[in-house]
């Protein structure tokens, strides 16, 4: 069984245009016209937070921070800014891995937490009253200490704010 798929996949090598298979881009390949100018890195753009929001955070959490449970994306929508409230909880967000491994710089990702956590934003009036905004220094020392065990530490969160009487809607726990 072996020998035939060996023989299959380097029959399949041989037949490909150029005779190799093409995982890695052709580092020889020029740009899509107008798209020839070098692209300036994310943490160098100067975009607005709700532009690296756009840019950053919507394939999982959606437009309006909706989430999509049945991918195990919890809903932040009118939610997030309880976890400001509990022991932990205002480490997580800069620590789960969408915000630790994002390309934007320390000080992008603060204003951006801080955006999302606006009355009038993702957090939806959730967030403590008295809010201390997040800072650059505040998340450099946070970001590079990665989560575990992701699932049971947002689990023991949301028993923390769940103790404190707080309604845990179901699309927050996926």
């Amino acid at each position: 069984m072996r020998s035939i798929f060996c023989a299959l996949a380097l029959t399949l090598i041989v037949v490909s245009p150029s005779g190799e298979a093409r995982v890695i881009p052709d580092p020889n390949q020029k740009p899509a016209p107008g798209n020839e100018a070098r692209q300036t890195p994310l943490h160098l753009a100067n975009y607005s937070p709700s532009v690296n929001y756009q840019l950053q955070c919507v394939g999982c959490h959606l437009t309006n921070g909706e989430g999509a449970p049945r991918s195990d994306v919890p809903m932040m929508k009118g939610f997030v800014g309880n976890f400001l409230k509990v022991e932990g909880g205002r480490e997580f967000l800069i620590r789960v891995p969408g915000s630790s491994l994002s390309a934007l710089s320390n000080s992008q990702l603060a204003e951006l937490l801080n955006w999302m956590l606006k009355d009038d934003g993702i957090a939806g009036g959730s967030a403590p009253k008295g809010f201390k905004p997040y800072t650059g220094k505040e998340v450099e020392s946070y970001r590079g200490v990665m989560i575990k065990d992701l699932v049971g530490y947002r689990r023991n969160l949301i028993e923390q704010i769940r103790d404190l009487n707080i309604d845990i809607p179901e699309d927050v726990i996926p």
